[in-house]
Protein backbone atom coordinates (compact mmCIF):
# COMPACT_ATOMS: atom_id res chain seq x y z
CA UNK A 1 0.00 0.00 0.00
CA UNK A 2 1.62 3.40 -0.66
CA UNK A 3 2.12 6.30 1.43
CA UNK A 4 -0.68 8.15 0.15
CA UNK A 5 -3.26 5.39 1.54
CA UNK A 6 -2.00 4.55 4.37
CA UNK A 7 -1.95 8.19 5.29
CA UNK A 8 -5.37 8.67 4.21
CA UNK A 9 -6.80 5.42 6.36
CA UNK A 10 -5.11 7.15 9.40
CA UNK A 11 -7.09 10.29 8.64
CA UNK A 12 -10.64 8.32 8.27
CA UNK A 13 -13.12 9.09 11.11
CA UNK A 14 -13.02 7.24 13.44
CA UNK A 15 -16.33 5.25 15.06
CA UNK A 16 -16.72 4.29 18.45
CA UNK A 17 -14.14 2.55 21.57
CA UNK A 18 -11.39 4.80 21.87
CA UNK A 19 -7.97 3.30 21.08
CA UNK A 20 -6.98 1.60 23.98
CA UNK A 21 -3.04 2.27 24.60
CA UNK A 22 -2.81 -1.35 27.04
CA UNK A 23 -3.95 -3.18 23.64
CA UNK A 24 -2.26 -4.66 20.83
CA UNK A 25 -4.69 -3.65 17.83
CA UNK A 26 -4.57 -6.02 14.43
CA UNK A 27 -5.07 -4.21 11.45
CA UNK A 28 -8.30 -5.54 9.52
CA UNK A 29 -9.54 -3.62 6.28
CA UNK A 30 -13.03 -4.68 5.29
CA UNK A 31 -15.60 -3.45 2.57
CA UNK A 32 -19.48 -3.48 3.24
CA UNK A 33 -22.39 -2.42 1.24
CA UNK A 34 -25.13 -0.55 1.61
CA UNK A 35 -27.78 -2.50 -0.79
CA UNK A 36 -31.20 -0.10 -1.25
CA UNK A 37 -34.25 -1.44 -3.14
CA UNK A 38 -36.94 2.10 -2.99
CA UNK A 39 -37.07 2.98 0.47
CA UNK A 40 -35.37 -0.25 2.00
CA UNK A 41 -31.83 -1.44 2.88
CA UNK A 42 -30.57 -4.91 2.82
CA UNK A 43 -28.92 -5.68 6.26
CA UNK A 44 -27.82 -8.55 7.75
CA UNK A 45 -28.62 -9.52 11.62
CA UNK A 46 -25.74 -11.82 12.75
CA UNK A 47 -26.51 -13.92 15.64
CA UNK A 48 -23.42 -14.88 17.43
CA UNK A 49 -21.29 -14.35 18.88
CA UNK A 50 -23.11 -11.20 20.04
CA UNK A 51 -26.57 -10.72 18.10
CA UNK A 52 -26.37 -7.42 16.08
CA UNK A 53 -27.60 -5.79 12.96
CA UNK A 54 -24.94 -4.54 10.70
CA UNK A 55 -24.29 -3.62 6.94
CA UNK A 56 -23.12 -6.68 4.92
CA UNK A 57 -19.47 -7.39 4.11
CA UNK A 58 -16.73 -8.08 6.04
CA UNK A 59 -12.84 -8.83 6.14
CA UNK A 60 -10.60 -9.32 3.00
CA UNK A 61 -9.00 -12.37 2.61
CA UNK A 62 -5.10 -12.51 1.90
CA UNK A 63 -4.56 -11.21 -1.55
CA UNK A 64 -8.75 -10.26 -1.94
CA UNK A 65 -9.32 -7.30 -3.23
CA UNK A 66 -11.80 -5.10 -1.64
CA UNK A 67 -14.70 -5.27 -4.24
CA UNK A 68 -13.82 -9.13 -4.48
CA UNK A 69 -13.86 -9.32 -0.73
CA UNK A 70 -17.52 -7.44 -1.12
CA UNK A 71 -19.11 -9.62 -3.89
CA UNK A 72 -17.94 -12.61 -1.91
CA UNK A 73 -19.15 -11.32 1.80
CA UNK A 74 -22.58 -9.54 0.67
CA UNK A 75 -23.54 -13.45 -0.73
CA UNK A 76 -22.15 -15.20 2.57
CA UNK A 77 -24.00 -13.20 4.41
CA UNK A 78 -27.71 -12.26 2.56
CA UNK A 79 -27.17 -14.72 -0.45
CA UNK A 80 -27.15 -11.83 -3.09
CA UNK A 81 -25.78 -10.97 -5.79
CA UNK A 82 -24.73 -7.21 -6.51
CA UNK A 83 -23.29 -4.23 -8.63
CA UNK A 84 -21.10 -2.00 -6.97
CA UNK A 85 -22.09 1.38 -8.13
CA UNK A 86 -19.31 3.89 -5.97
CA UNK A 87 -17.48 3.77 -2.92
CA UNK A 88 -19.13 6.09 0.14
CA UNK A 89 -16.16 6.61 2.05
CA UNK A 90 -13.88 4.79 5.27
CA UNK A 91 -14.08 5.00 8.60
CA UNK A 92 -11.55 3.03 11.31
CA UNK A 93 -12.98 1.35 14.55
CA UNK A 94 -11.25 -0.18 17.21
CA UNK A 95 -13.05 -3.28 18.74
CA UNK A 96 -12.64 -6.69 19.99
CA UNK A 97 -14.01 -9.51 17.71
CA UNK A 98 -14.87 -12.36 20.04
CA UNK A 99 -15.18 -14.66 17.02
CA UNK A 100 -12.15 -14.86 16.22
CA UNK A 101 -10.27 -13.86 19.97
CA UNK A 102 -8.99 -10.61 17.97
CA UNK A 103 -8.55 -6.74 18.82
CA UNK A 104 -8.94 -5.20 15.58
CA UNK A 105 -7.99 -1.83 14.15
CA UNK A 106 -11.10 -1.99 11.34
CA UNK A 107 -10.60 -0.02 8.59
CA UNK A 108 -14.30 -0.31 7.18
CA UNK A 109 -14.60 0.89 3.07
CA UNK A 110 -18.44 1.68 2.77
CA UNK A 111 -20.12 1.06 -0.98
CA UNK A 112 -23.16 2.13 -2.36
CA UNK A 113 -24.27 -1.27 -4.60
CA UNK A 114 -26.91 -2.60 -6.15
CA UNK A 115 -28.73 -5.91 -5.29
CA UNK A 116 -29.06 -7.48 -8.15
CA UNK A 117 -30.53 -11.12 -7.69
CA UNK A 118 -31.24 -13.22 -4.91
CA UNK A 119 -29.35 -16.49 -5.24
CA UNK A 120 -30.64 -18.45 -2.11
CA UNK A 121 -30.84 -18.21 1.60
CA UNK A 122 -27.17 -16.83 3.24
CA UNK A 123 -24.41 -18.73 3.17
CA UNK A 124 -22.70 -17.88 6.46
CA UNK A 125 -24.63 -19.57 9.17
CA UNK A 126 -26.15 -17.52 11.97
CA UNK A 127 -26.93 -14.49 8.97
CA UNK A 128 -30.47 -13.89 8.59
CA UNK A 129 -30.78 -11.09 5.48
CA UNK A 130 -33.57 -8.51 6.33
CA UNK A 131 -35.14 -5.71 4.44
CA UNK A 132 -36.02 -2.62 6.61
CA UNK A 133 -37.20 0.50 5.91
CA UNK A 134 -34.00 3.21 5.92
CA UNK A 135 -34.71 4.64 9.00
CA UNK A 136 -35.65 1.58 11.10
CA UNK A 137 -32.54 0.37 9.41
CA UNK A 138 -30.54 3.32 11.17
CA UNK A 139 -32.05 2.59 14.31
CA UNK A 140 -31.12 -0.78 14.41
CA UNK A 141 -27.30 -0.86 13.30
CA UNK A 142 -24.48 -1.83 15.58
CA UNK A 143 -22.47 0.19 14.95
CA UNK A 144 -21.50 3.91 14.53
CA UNK A 145 -20.05 3.86 11.07
CA UNK A 146 -22.58 1.79 9.73
CA UNK A 147 -24.96 3.88 11.05
CA UNK A 148 -22.94 7.64 10.60
CA UNK A 149 -22.57 6.31 6.11
CA UNK A 150 -26.23 4.84 6.10
CA UNK A 151 -28.03 8.43 7.86
CA UNK A 152 -25.77 10.55 5.02
CA UNK A 153 -27.14 8.12 1.87
CA UNK A 154 -30.39 8.80 2.84
CA UNK A 155 -30.22 12.12 3.67
CA UNK A 156 -28.90 13.21 0.34
CA UNK A 157 -31.26 10.80 -1.75
CA UNK A 158 -34.26 12.30 0.44
CA UNK A 159 -34.91 8.80 2.48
Amino acid sequence: MGQDRKAQERMSPRFGETRRHDQVYRRRAGAYAVLLRGRDVLLTHQAEPVPEFQLPGGGLDPGESPLRALHREVWEETGWSIAPLRRLGTFRRFTYMPEYDLWAEKHCRIYLARPVRRLGPPAEPGHTALWLPVAEAVARLANDGDRHFLQRLAHGLGL
